[in-house]
C-alpha cells in the first residue's frame, strides 16, 4: 500500500486529492496547522475516519520532521501556502516564509527521512505575471508581479534544482481552479455567495449591504474545476521521469462573464450602467445589485492568463472534464443551499 503525505490537507485542493488517493488505495496522512476556528476541518469532515491527521507547520522544521517520521511517505504533495495574492502585498515576508522556505524545509525532510519519496509542488499560473506571450505553456518565461508569485517562483526553482540532483520532484503550474469548497475569501466564491444573497434577499457577507462590491470586471482568467486538476497532480507522480506541467482549460473568461452567468442561473438579469471604476449593475426593478469598487483592484493586475496544457494532455492523458458553466452552477447551487438554511 502506497503512503501519501499531503500538506495543506484542510484546503480545497487537498480535500479532492485525498478523496482520489483513498479511491486508489493509498494510506493518506494529512498535515494541518493548528486552527482555532470551528470550520477548520469543514472540507474534510467526511474523510476524518479514513485519513491520519498530523498537526505541523511549514515554518517549524521540528514538526515537519515528526510528520515525515510518522508517515514514511512514498509520495509528498505540498499544497500548503499563504494562498491569497492580495494578502501577499500586506504580508510579503510571511508569504516568502511559507510559500518558499516552507518547501525548502519539506525538501530537507525528504532528503533526511524519505529519500525515495516523490515530491509534487503546487506551482501557479501567477508565475507568468505580466505575460510575455499568450497562451502560456511550460516554455513561457516567468514574469511575476506580486510577492505571492515571487515566493512561488523561488519554490518552483527549488524543485527544478533538486530534480537536477536526482530527486523525483515536479511542479504543477496550475491555472485558476475553483469549486464549491473554495474559501469564501476567494473572489469566485464572493461572486457566487454574493449572487445567492441577492437572489435570497439577504445582506452581503461582511458588509450588510444589499449590493455586491467587486473589482475589475474585465480581468480575465482561465478557470477550471479543482476536482479535475487534482487528477493531474497524481498523474504527475506516476510518470517514469519527473517533469513540470501546465494544467489549464485553455479557455478564458472575464469577471463580468462569471457574474452574468451566475446571475442568469437564478433568473437575475443585470443591466450595466457607467464604465470602468464607476460601473454599476441593476436588476430589472432598477435596484443596485453590483458595484465596482476600486479598492478590490490589485496593485499589479495580471492582464491575461490563458494556459496551454497540450503537453499534459499528450504525456499524462489528462484533460479537463467540467465545463465553465458546470463549474459556476455547482458553486452557485452549493451557496444557494447553504444560505437557504
Amino acid at each position: 500500500m502506497k503512503r501519501a503525505l499531503v500538506f495543506g490537507c484542510t484546503g480545497q485542493d487537498a480535500s479532492y486529492l485525498m478523496e482520489l488517493l483513498l479511491e486508489k488505495g493509498y494510506k493518506v496522512y494529512g498535515v494541518h496547522r493548528r486552527g482555532s476556528t470551528d470550520g477548520h476541518f469543514e472540507r474534510i469532515e467526511h474523510l476524518a475516519s479514513k485519513i491520519h491527521l498530523i498537526c505541523a507547520d511549514l515554518t517549524d522544521l521540528g514538526s515537519l520532521e515528526k510528520a515525515f517520521k510518522e508517515a514514511k511517505p512514498d509520495e509528498v504533495y505540498n499544497l500548503a501556502a499563504q494562498s491569497q495574492v492580495g494578502v501577499s502585498f500586506l504580508q510579503p515576508s510571511f508569504t516568502q516564509e511559507v510559500n518558499w522556505l516552507g518547501l525548502e524545509r519539506i525538501i530537507y525532510c525528504i532528503k533526511t527521512h524519505s529519500p525515495k519519496a516523490k515530491l509534487y509542488q503546487a506551482s501557479t499560473s501567477e508565475l507568468f505575471g505580466e505575460v510575455v506571450e499568450t497562451p502560456q505553456s511550460e516554455t513561457t518565461p516567468f514574469n511575476p508581479v506580486s510577492p505571492y508569485s515571487v515566493a512561488k517562483l523561488n519554490a518552483h526553482n527549488a524543485v527544478a534544482r533538486e530534480r537536477v540532483h536526482g530527486m523525483y520532484a515536479c511542479s504543477g503550474i496550475l491555472f485558476n481552479h475553483e469549486s464549491p469548497r473554495r474559501g469564501l475569501d476567494f473572489v469566485t466564491r464572493k461572486f457566487t455567495d454574493g449572487i445567492a444573497r441577492i437572489k435570497l434577499e439577504l445582506p452581503q457577507r461582511g458588509t450588510g449591504r444589499d449590493y455586491l462590491e467587486i473589482g475589475n470586471l474585465e480581468a480575465k482568467r482561465d478557470w477550471g474545476f479543482a476536482r479535475d486538476y487534482v487528477k493531474a497532480m497524481w498523474l504527475m507522480l506516476q510518470q517514469d521521469v519527473p517533469k513540470d506541467y501546465v494544467i489549464s482549460t485553455g479557455e478564458t473568461r472575464t469577471v463580468r462573464e462569471f457574474i452574468e452567468i451566475a446571475a442568469a442561473m437564478v433568473e437575475l438579469k443585470i443591466t450595466w450602467k457607467g464604465s470602468g471604476k464607476e460601473e454599476e449593475g441593476y436588476d430589472e426593478d432598477g435596484n443596485l445589485i453590483i458595484k465596482v469598487n476600486p479598492k478590490y483592484f490589485r496593485p499589479n493586475e495580471v492582464r491575461l492568463l490563458l494556459g496551454d496544457s497540450s503537453l499534459a494532455k499528450k504525456e499524462l492523458g489528462w484533460k479537463p472534464e467540467t465545463s465553465f458553466k458546470e463549474l459556476v452552477k455547482s458553486m452557485l447551487e452549493a451557496d444557494m443551499e447553504r444560505l437557504s438554511k
